[in-house]
């Protein structure tokens, strides 16, 4: 395979990933143009010396994203549009592609799931320390665990048709539940939050951090099963998308803006009807939301595995789903 490309003059491994939470936090924290960034609450929250800090905020003041003022250090230039597009502007690190080669060869089955690094070196054409960045990350992502002696195991997956077609039966029975549990009470910050995240994927677009756009619908599935208030169902949802992590770094790159989209467009629809307080329909639109991906991943022809969010992405507007949207509506309507 090809080796890791090395480019000297771009941000390393750790100043791009803390340039990205750095974007994240202002994000969040809905800074104004202008408001200070200051480099000891950025360190002490990320867990880093000021240094990697100073240095991340230099990488985001050369795209133009802060400015140094004279005894102020960094302010915000201008206000974010979306930490997602932002991100996308930054430099893929080394780390970042080595990242990615990892999880798309084990995906892809090209490599075994239990490994070592004198194995991966090589292949990889990247030094121990580099190589044990990235494993490390990924163990703490839940992906990787170190064996007792050496090497490194890469976690469970849904490695068949057969599996991902079970996985997704699995979590409409367990998901759709958990709307349904007398205990379910949703968070209405945290259901707005949401929604606004779903929003700014769907601005976006092509531009959208693979990342980025996994965590905001694993975030999705999971709070939902959260506020239901069952400990076992949140267990059971977690292990799903546990299983599912493998396949979201080599699929990414196949999916079409117009899946992702139609994917999010969904998730928007079942959180409005939350916050319209209709358990019942929102769970009927998460049902239909995973009944189609089961239904077109059903429909599929041979080939590759195709990854859990692709087949639940298309959007497909067939007449059953407009029957069952217009049958409940009437019902709506007549409540």
């Amino acid at each position: 395979m090809a080796k890791v490309r090395h480019q000297g003059s771009q941000a390393t491994p750790l100043q791009s990933e803390l340039a990205r939470q750095i974007l994240a936090r202002i994000e969040k924290d809905d800074l104004q143009a202008g408001a200070p960034v200051r480099e000891l609450a950025l360190a002490q929250a990320f867990g880093v010396s000021r240094t990697p800090v100073r240095a991340a905020l230099g990488v985001l003041e050369g795209l133009g994203y802060v400015r140094r003022t004279p005894g102020r250090g960094f302010v915000l230039a201008k206000k974010l549009n979306g930490a997602g597009r932002a991100s996308a502007r930054l430099p893929r690190s080394p780390f970042d592609e080595l990242l990615t080669a990892l999880m798309t060869d084990r995906a892809r089955n090209r490599i075994p799931a239990e490994v070592s690094e004198a194995e991966l070196m090589p292949r990889y054409g990247v030094s121990r320390g580099a190589l044990r960045r990235v494993l490390m990350k990924l163990a703490d992502d839940g992906l990787v665990r170190r064996q007792r002696g050496h090497g490194w195991r890469f976690v469970e997956a849904l490695d068949s048709r057969e599996a991902v077609t079970e996985s997704y039966r699995f979590r409409m029975i367990v998901e759709c539940a958990a709307l349904r549990e007398p205990g379910f009470t949703p968070d209405p910050a945290e259901l707005h939050r949401l929604r606004e995240a779903h929003l700014e994927r769907l601005r976006e677009g092509s531009d959208t951090d693979p990342r980025r756009w996994f965590e905001t619908n694993r975030q999705f599935h999971e709070t939902l099963t959260v506020w239901s208030g069952n400990r076992y169902l949140v267990e059971a949802v977690r292990r799903q998308n546990a299983l599912r992590q493998l396949g979201e770094y080599s699929t990414f790159p196949r999916l079409s803006p117009e899946r992702i989209a139609q994917s999010t467009r969904e998730h928007i629809g079942i959180l409005d009807a939350l916050i319209a307080g209709d358990r019942d329909w929102a769970a009927t639109l998460l049902h239909r939301h995973l009944d189609l991906t089961v239904r077109i991943y059903g429909g599929a022809g041979g080939g590759p595995t195709p990854p859990p969010q692709a087949v639940g992405s298309t959007g497909v507007k067939t007449p059953a789903r407009r029957s069952i949207a217009s049958a409940a509506s009437r019902q709506r309507s007549s409540r």
